[in-house]
């Protein structure tokens, strides 16, 4: 393996080269985790997305669903109505993912007590 090529019969994430980082930087955004993790729960219309996903804008969902779609993650269907009518759902693939993207979205949930408690602890002693 050499610094410019990963391995592809054994990709290697500490790799620089390595595609799969693509991946893992999709997944580690914020919006891309809340999205998989709301469509985990079936098909969603954009409109709706936006109302549930609190903070983020038309604009951003539109890209990370975008981007979702491009990495095989979801499925867009469009339904010809007067106005259009969109519908995300995850495809086989992005349901592979549905557990291990829900343990991080709740671990957070569950944990941020604890988080903020060593970021005051932390701060304190740094101050």
């Amino acid at each position: 393996m050499t610094d410019f090529l990963c391995d592809l019969a054994s990709y290697n994430v500490y790799s620089q080269a390595c595609p799969a980082r693509l991946v893992l930087d999709r997944l580690a955004d914020k919006w891309s985790l809340l999205l998989m993790d709301r469509l985990s729960q079936g098909p969603v219309r954009f409109n709706q997305l936006r109302r549930d996903v609190e903070g983020i804008s038309q604009k951003v969902l539109s890209q990370s669903l975008k981007k979702l779609e491009r990495d095989g993650l979801i499925a867009r269907r469009v339904f010809a109505t007067v106005p259009v009518t969109v519908e995300y759902t995850l495809t086989e693939l992005g349901a592979t993912l549905s557990d291990t993207v829900a343990s991080l979205a709740h671990w957070a949930e569950r944990n941020i007590d604890a988080v903020l408690a060593s970021q005051r602890q932390y701060d304190a002693h740094n101050a």
